[in-house]
């Protein structure tokens, strides 16, 4: 119960600040309105930090990431017996979260026609060229990297090590995220993308659908394969 308490309100909270710089950034009438990629890359990473601090202080390993959490599974590194809850603390987490923002700047929608930044790109990902293949290339190299370092970390909960997380974090957004928007994450992408389409969002545009499958399997598989290659460098 604690990890699923723990990975609930992490990615609640890394999804409402995240997805919250977002619809500051895009909804009229803001003050971030217009603001650039590093402030972007920021916010999301800081956004990771406090997630992983919270889950850590409620008895999670602040996973907060279903690449993480599947990836540390396959390769033996996380008991299975623990991955459901991880799985529906993170989903449940992020659509609660992406529920809020839109609650919390409904006012803001209602002025923001989807042509002048309501679009489904607050809540999720897109890729800069829709070329599928390397879009799915871009997400699992990025996601493989971020956790392989992650891995090497040991317990990322502790001390000042959610801050090195989001430092990581900010920095694969400024080299590696502006092909995809670098998701990273198939909970941070999916739920909010999926909240999107079924909430009642003033002026609400497509919620591409067809690009969804990129940022769930290509950071799977991202994780999967660093964990693995991990294991096998320690072995």
């Amino acid at each position: 119960m604690t990890g699923f308490l723990g990975e609930f309100f992490g990615t609640l909270v890394l999804i409402l600040f995240g997805v919250g710089c977002g619809a500051g950034v895009n909804l009229k009438d803001n003050y971030a309105r217009g603001q650039n990629w590093m402030f972007i890359t920021l916010a999301w990473g800081m956004a990771v930090t406090f997630g992983v601090y919270l889950a850590g202080e409620l008895g999670s390993q602040g996973h907060l990431n279903p690449a993480v959490t599947l990836g540390f599974a396959s390769a033996g590194l996380f008991s299975w017996s623990e991955v459901l809850p991880y799985l529906l603390g993170q989903s449940l987490g992020a659509f609660v979260g992406a529920s809020l923002i839109v609650l919390y700047y409904y006012p803001q929608f209602q002025a923001t026609s989807n042509k002048e930044g309501n679009s489904v790109g607050i809540f999720a990902t897109g890729p800069a060229l829709n070329r599928p293949i390397f879009n799915f290339l871009s997400e699992c190299l990025a996601t493989f990297f971020f956790i392989l370092i992650l891995l090497n970390l040991g317990d990322f909960t502790q001390g000042l090590k959610p801050l090195i997380v989001g430092l990581l974090i900010m920095v694969i957004g400024q080299t590696l995220g502006g092909t995809t928007g670098f998701a990273l994450n198939p909970a941070r992408d999916l739920m909010p993308r999926l909240a999107y389409s079924i909430l009642p969002v003033p002026h609400k545009a497509d919620a591409h659908w067809n690009y969804a499958w990129v940022p769930l399997l290509g950071p799977l598989c991202g994780g999967i394969l660093a964990s693995f290659l991990h294991v096998y460098l320690q072995g």
